[in-house]
């Protein structure tokens, strides 16, 4: 088992459904794998989800799997000739009314509503900020534009309003049949595109939990942070999801690239302060889909995110449509844990001010403080719901987490969470034969050996969720 904290995610596409491949990239270091649902239909994601799980049996570990919603549609239509190319200075119509195909004079729009969402003086971003528009005037249906940057614009491309201000909702009528599929295999994590506020989060929440009702599951929502509109609203939208994703594609398009960065180190401070899960994202290896090493600035980008404390970084394209799937995930890796070495601060300082109201969460930090002090060689939490562990993964410590359940979907869940390493393990009701049933799976794993020093936490009675009450340091016979 590695000792690598932060997590990898991996977007799964037609680079990376080979079995045998996948199998190779989850001993590499995957932790969870990301299905996307702007591509593919229903059953391919519930085959890719079949595909998953058995290349987790095989490898002997437990993977997470995150369904990605597409979230709402701001495209382009299509062109006759499938793309036009944009000279500056040309006049160029987004037509909401427009059937046929598109050319050099305008296109119709996937995005109907678009007309009222833009004035004359806005300015429009296609294909990720390559192309810019500036709006003249809005006629009727019709958005008539001047290019201000050319360049190549094909089928159905992303529209970006700089500075945001697109009122598309977040869940589509698309994504609403699209969790009914992932509950269907369980997904682990649900990602919802382009949410504003938590009233988006709230209702993604109500429709996966209806959805997952017949299954007995519960999964955790991801809000990815993906408009400009959302950064005011980032601490409502925290507080009613499970984590948040610092999408850097969509983002840096409405807020411009060099307030980028500034902005995914607060989320990330930000997700940790309020006990919640980030992922950072978008074009972390870029350059890896076409060639066989990253650019140092990749490196440089990946360890950062590491630094800033993220409990997961992500690969899109690397993975899913790249030329070196398997390479990627093992760069990362060693990048990861490259960066883990650097000097952590002082566990003290992030307990200072800190008031704890609930018992299990003094329990849990507790073990801590205690393990830091003693040089423990792991803390150990007996969880059902895996909240204790994600308690203690929001700060840094050098001894790892194994979190042990009697849950799949828990110890699935915890995947995702830093320095959590989760292990499957049905104990005993009985306090005391539970703790030796764990040190037992710990020896078996090598995980601790004679003479080592350990804390464990659990809740008695045993099995109550949320009812972690008691820390106990032990020393290996």
């Amino acid at each position: 088992m590695t000792l690598r904290a932060t997590k990898i995610v991996a977007t799964l596409g037609p680079a990376s459904s080979d079995p045998v491949l996948l199998e190779k990239m989850i001993r590499a270091g995957v932790d969870v794998v990301r299905l996307n649902f702007s591509h593919g239909r229903a059953q391919d994601h519930v085959d890719r989800a079949q595909l998953v799980r058995e290349a987790a049996r095989r490898v002997g570990c437990e993977v997470a799997i995150m369904a990605d919603l597409q979230g709402p549609k701001i495209r382009v239509g299509k062109f006759a000739q499938g793309k036009v190319v944009l000279q500056p200075g040309e006049k160029f119509v987004l037509d909401a009314s427009r059937t046929e195909p598109g050319d050099l004079k305008g296109v119709g729009l996937d995005y109907k509503e678009l007309p009222r969402d833009v004035k004359a003086g806005d300015v429009l971003l296609l294909n990720d900020g390559l192309i810019v528009l500036a709006v003249d005037a809005v006629l009727g249906e019709a958005v008539h534009t001047t290019v201000k940057v050319g360049g190549e614009l094909s089928n159905n491309k992303g529209i970006n309003k700089q500075g945001g201000g697109l009122t598309a909702p977040a869940l589509t009528a698309k994504d609403m049949e699209d969790i009914k599929t992932a509950m269907s295999f369980q997904a682990d994590y649900v990602a919802v595109s382009f949410p504003i506020n938590a009233t988006d989060m709230e209702m993604a929440r109500q429709l996966c939990d209806v959805a997952a009702a017949p299954y007995k599951h519960k999964p955790g929502l991801i809000a990815k942070i993906e408009r400009a509109e959302a950064i005011p609203n980032l601490e409502e939208i925290l507080r009613a999801s499970d984590g948040i994703m610092v999408a850097r594609g969509d983002l840096s398009v409405e807020v411009g690239n060099a307030a980028v960065p500034a902005l995914q180190k607060r989320m990330i401070k930000m997700a940790r302060a309020h006990d919640k899960l980030v992922i950072t994202a978008t074009q972390m290896m870029e350059s890896m889909t076409v060639n066989p090493v990253p650019t140092r600035a990749e490196v440089s980008d990946v360890a950062n995110a590491v630094l800033d404390g993220t409990d997961a970084v992500m690969l899109s394209a690397e993975t899913a449509a790249g030329k070196y799937p398997l390479e990627t995930v093992q760069q990362v890796a060693k990048i990861c844990e490259e960066a883990e070495k650097a000097e952590y601060k002082e566990l003290e300082t992030d307990f200072s001010g800190k008031i704890f109201t609930r018992i299990d969460q003094s329990i849990a930090m507790g073990a801590l403080f205690t393990a830091n002090r003693l040089g423990a060689k792991a803390i150990v939490a007996l969880t059902d719901s895996g909240s204790t562990a994600l308690w203690m993964s929001r700060h840094d410590i050098r001894a790892p987490i194994y979190a042990l359940t009697s849950h799949l979907a828990t110890q699935r869940k915890m995947a995702l969470y830093r320095n959590v390493r989760p292990l499957l393990l049905d104990t005993s009701a009985d306090r005391d034969t539970a703790l030796d049933q764990a040190e037992g799976h710990l020896l078996r794993r090598n995980i601790v050996q004679s003479g080592d020093v350990y804390a464990i936490t659990c809740g008695e009675p045993m099995g109550a969720p949320g009812g972690t009450n008691m820390l106990k340091i032990c020393r290996v016979a």
